[in-house]
Parts: structure tokens; sequence; C-alpha cells
């Protein structure tokens, strides 16, 4: 059965938790993404995206619809992930963002991608493995404010005006804040 999100939620209100659990089965993957793309750190995601449908569940009841129940969700996840990097950074944890998420240049381009190779040689792959380690040295140095969108942008192929939703910001801003991140992973990085 495919029901809409709307129908869920309204199940869910009605008392079916079965309706619950459907949301949770259709966005557990994005919410979870969307921490490992901010946290870098499995555990640390798992975590968050937990957290996220605890939250949820304990609010929608009184969910009004004012936006998607999609958007909100991912601001949830957001707002969850942000806490928890700054959380961790307080306490000087080191944590990764993802090798997943795209460098940002004009082809897309995703670090894995360009970090590994199966035809390299060992000598090869100790040197991806310094880049790599630049990468995300690099991208942790990034202020929160050009990194979120940077990594929000290459989760889920997600549209500047849906980052600009989740973040608060204008949409000229979002762009902006996500070419400034680019262009400053390109000089850090000098590719």
């Amino acid at each position: 059965m495919n029901m809409s999100d709307g129908e869920l939620i309204r199940r869910f209100k009605e008392g079916e938790p079965w309706a619950f659990e459907a949301l949770v089965d259709k966005y557990a993957g994005k919410a979870f993404q969307i921490a490992y793309g901010v946290l870098g750190n499995r555990q640390d995601a798992e975590e968050v995206s937990q957290d996220v449908f605890i939250r949820i569940h304990k609010a929608l009841p009184n969910f009004r619809g004012d936006s998607e129940f999609s958007t909100w969700m991912y601001r949830i996840a957001v707002n969850l992930a942000r806490n928890k990097y700054r959380w961790n950074r307080s306490r000087g944890s080191e944590k990764n963002l993802s090798m997943d998420a795209t460098l940002g240049d004009q082809d897309g381009s995703e670090m894995s991608r360009i970090l590994a190779s199966p035809e390299k040689a060992p000598d090869d792959a100790a040197a991806n493995n310094e880049f790599e380690a630049e990468v995300m040295t690099q991208l942790q140095a990034l202020p929160d404010l050009y990194r979120e969108p940077l990594v929000l942008r290459n989760l889920d192929d997600m549209s500047y005006d849906r980052i600009a939703t989740l973040l608060g910001c204008r949409l000229g801003t979002i762009k902006s804040r996500i070419a400034r991140a680019r262009e400053e992973m390109r000089k850090r990085l000098r590719v």
C-alpha cells in the first residue's frame, strides 16, 4: 500500500502505530544520509537518525502540515546533526565528513571516486590515503555556514530551493555559500 505522507500522518494521529513505522521506513535512509553527511561517522549518524524519529514521534500529534513532512523531517535531521557535530567538536572529537559527498566541481565528481581507483598501485594508494585525509581536514575546516549547504546539495541531489528552505536562508544566499565552499575546497586542495 503506497500512502501519502499526509495520509500516514492522519492514520498515526488516529491511533494506528503502523503508520508511523511506514514513515520511518520511508525516511530513515534520508535522515541517516543527512546525519552522515554532516558528521561523517556511522555510529553518530545512526544515533542522530534515531533521535530524529524519536523527536518526530513526540511532535507528530501536533504537526499541522504547514510544510511537507519531508521538509520538516530534513530540518529536524539537519538541526540534530548540527548539534551533534558542535558537541563533538567542543569535546575535541575528530569526526570526518562523508567521502560520498560530491566535491562540487562542474562534473559532480565524487570525492570517493576521485580518491579511489582499483587500478592504482600501492604507492598510489598511499598517496590517495594522504589526499583523503587532507580532504577530510579541509572539509572539517570549512565554517558550518559553507559546509552544511555543500553537504546537503550532494545528498539525494537536493535542490538549492530545498536547501534554502531547510536552512532558513534565501536561495541566492545558498547558491553563494555553496559556490564559496566549492571554491574554498578547490583552493585548499589545489584541484
